[in-house]
């Protein structure tokens, strides 16, 4: 006779009637067995799905004093739900007590399938999947700002109303917009947002302003209100440029601003083109050194087209006329001021500067790096294919003077052999 060691676990798992038998117990099939109903009451059928969640996401207010959970903020409430319909599937069935009534009449209903229907099952999938896949906000390419949907360089339109004067024909433009943590000793860490925005009609009237708040929304509009109570007014030479080149600083931020004619389009920084559009310059190109620093950048920029002179302004200072010079005008003198006074040959001074760009820069000079020469131009490949090509050199440009000329393409012998022009037709 062989004893067997059975544990608890194997003798609860084990059924009854073999565990009899080993130990040579007949079963009495006439014994009464008597049932008794146990509620399995868990932590996770106890509480509502709230609870649970705030449990995994939040900190008790004594680990928060202590500095815990720093990251449990990050953490997302999801509803494990979501897109899910009970006793709806992709397989059309039919269950008494969910999809249908338990009783229909006097007749019980039974659990049963039902035929497919191809457009349920597509409607469903689609209803699922736009419930459960996230969508990223769409905007226009008009509404985007510098980067996809990011905030900065976004139009936030014209600053609120004071009383009963509005700001008509303004538009606002944001520059920065950044979140700040600040330390606190009875708060702890908390969360504020800074932002930088410059706001303007287009038409010579522009100002910038900051505004810090505990949400983005609110910190972008007090910047917008503040910048619309900052108004400062620019002249716009011709309509639509700078009246001269300058240079301007602000801290380690150095910016040399040139002058450009018509068509020539804001060649600069992203910032300086919000700026120069909120005002209405249109031709200007601007050469940013040493710091990329976005509040410095913004008010080295306003220092500098706030410190310009008209060009009756620099005739008055230097007593010289002013004179300018255009591409479009075969560089053929314009006076554009005379002074009141004009100083002779012998009263200019020999070391008096009157270059006008040195002048105006403060004799400073924009930083030129050194041009390299292609690689491929000490190559031999590269002198054959010169010298095969030098007939076509300029085939380009002769095409185009005589499409200009002459309205089309033709001979230079065109006119003096008629004939011949005839028979090419």
């Amino acid at each position: 006779m062989s004893t067997k060691i059975l544990s608890l676990g194997n003798f609860l798992s084990r059924p009854i009637n073999i565990l009899l038998k080993q130990n040579n117990v007949t079963p009495n099939l006439k014994t009464n067995f008597s049932t008794t109903t146990v509620a399995c009451v868990n932590f996770f059928n106890k509480l509502p799905a709230d609870k649970l969640w705030k449990s995994v996401t939040s900190v008790s207010n004594a680990g928060a004093k202590k500095g815990r959970g720093k990251g449990a903020g990050r953490i997302r409430i999801r509803d494990l739900n979501r897109g899910q319909v009970i006793g709806v599937g992709r397989i059309n069935m039919l269950w008494p007590g969910l999809s249908a009534p338990v009783i229909r009449g006097r007749e019980l209903l039974k659990q049963q399938r039902l035929p497919d229907d191809p457009d349920r099952t597509e409607k469903l999938i689609k209803i699922r999947d736009s419930m459960t896949r996230f969508r990223r906000l769409k905007l226009s390419p008009i509404e985007r700002g510098w980067s996809g949907a990011k905030m900065p360089g976004r139009s936030i339109g014209p600053p609120d109303p004071v009383g009963e004067d509005e700001f008509v024909g303004f538009d606002t433009k944001i520059l920065q917009l950044k979140s700040l943590l600040l330390m606190k000793g009875s708060l702890g860490r908390t969360r504020n947002y800074k932002a930088m925005v410059v706001t303007g009609n287009g038409q010579g009237l522009a100002g910038f302003g900051f505004g810090k708040a505990k949400e983005a929304p609110a910190a972008l509009r007090k910047a917008k209100n503040r910048a619309g109570q900052k108004l400062m007014s620019f002249e716009i030479y011709n309509g639509h440029t700078i009246n001269h080149d300058f240079y301007t600083a602000f801290g380690k931020t150095k910016i040399f601003v040139q002058k450009k004619n018509e068509g020539h389009g804001l060649v600069c920084h992203r910032a300086i083109k919000e700026i120069c559009q909120a005002i209405g310059i249109k031709d200007l190109r601007a050469k940013v050194e040493g710091s990329n620093n976005l509040p410095h950048l913004v008010k080295a920029f306003f220092i500098g087209l706030l410190q310009q002179r008209t060009p009756q302004q620099l005739a008055e200072e230097k007593k010289l006329h002013l004179v300018e010079y255009k591409s479009e005008n075969a560089y053929y003198p314009k006076v554009i001021a005379s002074p009141k006074e004009v100083r002779t040959k012998e009263q200019i001074p020999k070391d008096e500067t009157l270059d006008f760009t040195q002048y105006v820069m403060n004799d400073k000079v924009i930083l030129k790096k050194k041009k390299f020469r292609p690689f491929y131009e000490s190559m031999p490949s590269y002198k054959y294919y010169l010298k095969k090509y030098e007939k076509y050199r300029n085939h380009e440009r002769i095409r185009l003077n005589l499409k200009v000329e002459y309205g089309d393409v033709k001979s230079f012998l065109t006119d003096k052999y008629p004939e011949k022009a005839e028979k090419d037709a």
